[in-house]
């Protein structure tokens, strides 16, 4: 069998029904999307799966829908994120850290933390995750999905559902914010 593109796949899926050619789709994003659900949810793997079994679910559901001005992983990526948002409204329940204390925001702290390299040391995390709470909900999300889920501006933008601007702003004073905190790390 020949691989196809996403957009065929989505072409097939969308104009016949054909549930083959969107199983091929979730086949090719789901490790991708599991591992960034994964990150979101400060590495809860079943919160993960779920959130991102019912971002797949959603998918199907409005596939119809994708205009294709996104990367279709980009768009799944934003189903997925949005579910989670939903997931935690839901459950407006605390989620918790690694100490076991913690509210949503710290989440999101603790979540771009264990993203980063495992080489660069308990101390540098704990730092960073520091510099980070001092942060807004907005500006730890921007940051979060530009460095932390490798996304472009344009896709962060798009996965938040922010203009572009909005999104660039929130990380310039998240950077500006943390350098301030992380000032003992600058070159001489």
């Amino acid at each position: 069998m020949i691989d196809q593109s996403d957009h065929e796949l989505i072409a097939r899926a969308t104009r016949n029904a054909d549930r083959h050619a969107f199983e091929e789709l979730v086949r090719r994003h789901q490790a991708t999307l599991r591992a960034s659900m994964r990150k979101l949810t400060g590495g809860n793997t079943e919160l993960a799966d779920d959130v991102a079994q019912e971002a797949f679910i959603s998918a199907w559901r409005n596939l119809s829908q994708f205009r294709a001005d996104a990367k279709f992983s980009t768009w799944l990526y934003r189903i997925g994120f949005n579910a989670w948002q939903t997931q935690l409204r839901k459950r407006q329940e605390l989620l918790l850290d690694d100490a076991g204390i913690g509210d949503s925001s710290e989440h999101v702290t603790n979540a771009a933390t264990d993203a980063s390299s495992e080489a660069d040391g308990a101390g540098t995390r704990r730092d960073i995750a520091r510099a980070m709470s001092f942060l807004t909900e907005a500006e730890h999300t921007a940051i979060l999905h530009c460095y932390y889920q490798d996304l472009s501006h344009e896709e962060a933008a798009y996965v938040l559902g922010l203009p572009l601007g909005t999104l660039k702003t929130h990380v310039l004073k998240a950077k500006v914010k943390m350098r301030l905190h992380l000032g003992d790390y600058a070159p001489p």
